[in-house]
């Protein structure tokens, strides 16, 4: 008895529904604008104001000693922990961010060069069923430098704008 024919057609569908919307975009298309980094030693306050004077939601988190990336300050977060007065704004960095999990997870590796079907993908959790993302940090291939960071929101101020 042959297997039905279910998934194929749905995948179809959604690479056509993909193709619609996107029409061959990539990341570099969206214009992310460069990374802000900030280091695990800075103050909070130096946070918040270098994310809100460039109207950013997330910052980088980068290792003093070689730059690697070691997680991330959501700025809505870290806003909603000051005001519960779980962290003060002399606090470190460090006791805000989210850590960049290594093990366990495969990482998805987010170049200008991927198309943004696969960042939606990565959006709404992909198809191996981890979590939703915010955000995406935008690496060079071999990871080694912060390009840039693009959000679900840029993703669709691009669809808006596309339509």
């Amino acid at each position: 008895m042959a297997a039905p024919n279910v998934n194929v057609s749905e995948d179809s569908a959604m690479q056509s529904a993909w193709a619609d919307k996107y029409r061959g975009a990539t990341v570099e298309d969206l214009d992310p604008p460069p990374a802000l980094s900030v280091q695990p030693s800075d103050p909070i306050s130096h946070a918040l104001m270098s994310a809100f004077e460039r109207d950013y939601t997330h910052l980088t988190v980068i290792s003093p000693e070689n730059r690697s990336l070691l997680g991330y300050i959501s700025i809505p977060r870290l806003q909603q922990l000051l005001k519960d007065h779980k962290v003060k704004d002399t606090d470190l960095v460090e006791t805000a961010m989210l850590k960049f999990r290594r093990r366990g997870r495969p990482y998805k590796v987010i170049t200008m060069e991927t198309p943004l079907e696969e960042l939606e993908e990565f959006f709404n959790g992909g198809p191996d069923g981890s979590s939703p993302q915010d955000f995406a940090v935008v690496t060079d291939p071999t990871r080694k430098f912060v390009l840039g960071v693009a959000t679900k929101s840029d993703l669709e101020a691009f669809v808006k704008r596309r339509a």
